[in-house]
């Protein structure tokens, strides 16, 4: 698997925009997520003494992908929602994932970004840091 170069938020915008279900949007925001350089489980558990990260394997399940956002799409306001995810052997600093959200008003935008993200990372995404 090789590593996809990630798309243009801009162009994600103007069909976002273009999108009649989209019409009521008076917000979008956007998560990029990057392969960092450190160990996520490690400093999760509390250790601070940890090698760097090299770079990670990432693979992603697209039925759990498709179901999140599906649940993004349902929560209140949210009338836009587009998701990338990369996979393969990616490095420090490459392009993991992007998210972008539409919707009526900033707290609903907020509130759907932040579920799926954290659903994405948590329950749909296989990662394999290396050292």
């Amino acid at each position: 698997m090789n590593k996809e170069k990630a798309p243009s938020m801009d162009q994600w915008l103007q069909e976002a925009k273009k999108d009649p279900q989209a019409a009521s949007c008076g917000m979008y925001l956007f998560h990029a997520g990057v392969v960092r350089q450190s160990a996520r489980a490690c400093v999760r558990e509390g250790e601070k003494d940890v090698p760097p990260v090299a770079g990670l394997t990432l693979s992603y399940e697209e039925a759990k992908v498709s179901e999140a956002v599906k649940r993004a799409r349902e929560m209140p306001g949210i009338h836009y929602v587009r998701v990338w995810l990369n996979q393969g052997e990616l490095e420090v600093g490459d392009d993991m994932m992007r998210v972008l959200v539409g919707g009526d008003i900033r707290p609903h935008v907020v509130d759907a970004l932040q579920a799926l993200v954290e659903e994405i990372k948590t329950n749909c995404v296989n990662e394999k840091e290396t050292f």
